[in-house]
């Protein structure tokens, strides 16, 4: 029997008892736990409710989303509602109440990261994350850490705020790469050993390697991304590559955020194509996204080189 609005109200407001400004997601539809309500999730940013529609809705179940974003707006903890419509086009979004404020951030323990609300299908910033985003900065002292499809770079942030050595940033987006050196400058820090690679990782190996070896190499690519990257049949190639980038103490922080690709795929993979490396142990996802199918959720696997 699928749930209502009226049901899961009250479990949204539960969960804004104990708002601050840190990034908190305080409904997960996507996770499967509310039959119905797969399409929705809603986060509190700062002073921003963001609402994700991941597929159309009729007319009135429209209207009865709206009602309820108005009653958590009226409770007048944030500035503005946002509503963006993931199903669509280029993800269109838009302001259903309030003024966007001046400054926004993604906050997220002492760091802060820089947001696009209305440009961006992503604004800047993974929530479901944060897992990952502790380990390498409790993981990265004294090291060298390769972060490969690193996006707005939050990961080299918590490198660097750990006591990375440097930190090489590779992604195909320059402006990504722009918003990332953005985000180290945001939390006064000094980029002058952080590298940022505008390239194809799977055509750049050569640039790659010059920065070798790595302490900490991180893997977090996008599941599909047309003409560049397929999890089904690239992920392999940068395992068959680790081994010329690693350093004999290497960590591997291999994530995957598939679906239909579970923990026994990226275990395979790495089991098939290096022997140098082996499982250490799975982060566990954190609780506000919780998910039916948790093996199919968010995978952070931490693997570890072993000499043969």
């Amino acid at each position: 029997m699928n749930v209502t609005f009226n049901d899961i109200l009250p479990l949204i407001l539960e969960n804004t008892h104990d708002l601050n400004h840190q990034f908190k997601r305080i409904f997960h539809g996507r996770g499967g736990l509310f039959k119905g309500f797969e399409y929705l999730t809603i986060d509190s940013i700062d002073k921003v409710l963001f609402v994700c529609l991941f597929k159309s809705i009729d007319d009135d179940a429209y209207n009865e989303l709206i009602v309820l974003l108005e009653t958590l707006y009226k409770k007048k903890y944030w500035q503005c509602v946002i509503l963006q419509e993931r199903f669509l086009l280029k993800a269109p979004s838009q302001i259903l109440f309030g003024t966007m404020p001046k400054q926004t951030y993604a906050h997220e323990g002492k760091l802060k990261y820089h947001l696009n609300f209305m440009q961006n299908q992503n604004i800047g910033f993974f929530g479901d994350m944060i897992q990952g985003r502790q380990y390498v900065q409790n993981h990265s002292k004294n090291k060298n850490v390769l972060n490969l499809f690193s996006y707005t770079c939050a990961f080299s942030v918590c490198a660097q705020s750990g006591g990375a050595v440097k930190v090489v940033n590779v992604d195909m987006s320059k402006s990504a790469l722009t918003t990332g050196r953005q985000n180290h400058h945001l939390n006064d820090q000094n980029t002058k050993n952080i590298h940022f690679l505008p390239y194809n990782i799977l055509k750049s190996w050569s640039k790659i390697k010059k920065h070798a070896p790595y302490d900490l190499i991180i893997i977090d690519p996008p599941t599909f991304q047309k003409g560049s990257f397929a999890a089904t049949k690239d992920y392999e190639k940068i395992i068959k590559r680790l081994g010329q980038l690693a350093s004999k103490n290497c960590t591997v922080l291999s994530a995957l955020n598939a679906p239909d690709l579970d923990v026994t795929f990226m275990k395979t993979l790495f089991a098939l194509h290096t022997d140098q490396f082996k499982f250490v142990e799975q982060l566990k996802n954190p609780s506000t996204y919780e998910n039916i199918a948790a093996q199919k959720a968010l995978k952070n696997l931490i693997f570890r080189y072993t000499s043969t």
